[in-house]
């Protein structure tokens, strides 16, 4: 069954549900899924059967434009948890409609937002798409949580009040992600091809197509809900677990194909390369945090190149 109900993601941008301070600083990134290419890697990890051997790793070239910083929370436990005061920090033309906007934009107030009834400290940062090549303007905007003690957390957003926050800053090459992502919507399909059900031999009466069980035949004006049916096929909120990072760089020339990613175009700012695919199409955003449930970690393998052949049809 995997995961039920398959419906719909709500919205493109994925939430994520729960943090673990495993480190200090900010815990979770926000990029854009850029493609795919292949890299020539030396296998370093002890056990490995190839180890010391050149060998092909796919990855996925993620681009990370430097996040904003658009306001901070205070949360209080007194009387359930909840928002003890929001002050907004930053600015972003793009965010005019929103009506988070309306609230005073007031940085001062940062420095009387701590005291005894705060118990955590969070952050609501938005991306820079135009700073892409893909022509999106309208930003992504996410709450993203912070590791450390309240103060530390302060002094955090006061160093990137202005300058923003790098991908670099946040995570380190060999780190672990959690991937939260909207998977491809493929609308609503059949259960053939939406569970992987097997047709009916062609040799079969009354009826060649449809779900080869219909559940119990006790009362056969009810289906159970496990029987496979027509529905909606992809866009559905899911997490990758435990993916690595094999680079951090900002060297795009070293990464950029010849005539652009497909359907993406050129990347134009610091950019990661994970190990293996990630869910979603082009041009989506993935919400990037630090392994939240890691039970082993490799040695990374050595970069030697990454390929750079055009993408483009022949």
């Amino acid at each position: 069954m995997q995961t039920w109900p398959r419906k719909r993601a709500k919205r493109a941008t994925a939430r994520v549900r729960s943090w673990k301070p495993v480190s200090e600083g900010l815990l979770g990134f926000v990029g854009y899924k850029a493609g795919m290419t292949r890299v020539m890697a030396t296998s370093a990890h002890k056990t490995s059967m190839t180890k010391g051997e050149e060998v092909a790793v796919p990855v996925t070239i993620i681009e990370c434009p430097p996040l904003k910083i658009y306001s901070v929370r205070a949360y209080t436990k007194k009387g359930g948890l909840r928002v003890h005061k929001e002050v907004v920090v930053g600015k972003e033309k793009h965010l005019r409609r929103r009506i988070m906007t309306k609230k005073a934009h007031d940085p001062q107030a940062l420095d009387k937002i701590l005291n005894d009834d705060v118990s955590d400290i969070t952050i609501l940062a938005f991306t820079q798409p135009s700073l892409t090549g893909f022509g999106k303007k309208k930003p992504e905007i996410i709450e993203l949580h912070m590791g450390g003690s309240n103060e530390e957390k302060l002094k955090f957003v006061k160093e990137h009040l202005a300058s923003g926050i790098k991908a670099s800053e946040v995570f380190k090459e060999g780190d672990y992600l959690d991937i939260h992502g909207v998977t491809k919507g493929k609308g609503v399909q059949g259960p053939v091809k939406r569970f992987g059900i097997g047709l009916k031999p062609h040799k079969s009466e009354k009826g060649r197509r449809g779900p080869g069980a219909k559940g119990s035949w006790i009362a056969q004006q009810h289906w159970q809900y496990r029987t496979p049916h027509a529905g909606q096929t992809g866009y559905h909120l899911r997490t990758q677990y435990n993916t690595q990072i094999l680079k951090i760089s900002d060297d795009l020339e070293a990464v950029n194909p010849k005539g652009g990613l497909l359907r993406f175009g050129l990347v134009k700012n610091e950019y990661l390369l994970v190990k293996g695919s990630a869910h979603g199409s082009k041009k989506r955003a993935l919400t990037l945090v630090k392994a939240q449930r890691l039970h082993e970690s490799r040695t990374p393998p050595t970069i030697e190149s990454i390929s750079t052949r055009s993408q483009q049809r022949r």
